[in-house]
């Protein structure tokens, strides 16, 4: 049996390696379509009337379907995104080391706010999951308070993605 912290890490560092192969200008995509998946369930648990408390009345492993599956249906579309390295094609062959570098940090952010998210919808439900049981230390349990919907919630996710939408505007188009 593996500890949840030490998958944690590992794909963490996971992460980082696809994002190093990938590039940093896919990599930010990802990140804007996490940050867009913090902000609607901010959103929707929040100010859409009904939505938490029809949540809240389904059983855990529901609960932790519905909102983990959200995030994961944001991340596949970002992890799908065309090739946008076309656009920086000639800075790209002379800054490769730049772009890996960039591109590993912004993979280990990306993992760190999908993984850590997903960790959060299970400590959050009570670990549903059959054979995914809750971590007993104190220190993984400290951990958890470091996680993206806690730590990146309302108000700054509505900052984050305002700054997401000024990079978009500013870089891509």
């Amino acid at each position: 049996m593996i500890s949840l912290s030490v998958l944690f890490w590992m794909y963490l560092l996971l992460f980082g390696v696809i994002g190093a192969l990938r590039g940093w200008a896919k990599e930010i995509l990802v990140l804007f379509s996490l940050f867009l998946a913090l902000f609607l369930d901010a959103i929707l648990m929040k100010y859409v009337p009904g939505v938490q408390s029809a949540l809240i009345s389904q059983t855990a492993l529901t609960q932790f379907s519905v909102r983990s599956g959200f995030v994961f249906i944001l991340a596949f579309f970002g992890y799908s995104t065309p090739v946008v390295a076309t656009l920086f094609a000639d800075k790209a062959r002379r800054e490769r080391l730049e772009d890996m570098l960039l591109g590993l940090f912004l993979g280990v952010i990306n993992g760190y706010l999908l993984i850590g998210t997903i960790w959060h919808y299970l400590h959050v439900t009570g670990y549903p999951v059959a054979g995914i049981f809750p971590p007993e230390a104190n220190s993984v349990m400290d951990m958890l308070d470091y996680m993206p919907p806690e730590l990146v919630g309302p108000p700054y996710i509505y900052f984050g993605l305002g700054i997401a939408f000024i990079f978009i505007v500013v870089v891509f188009i």
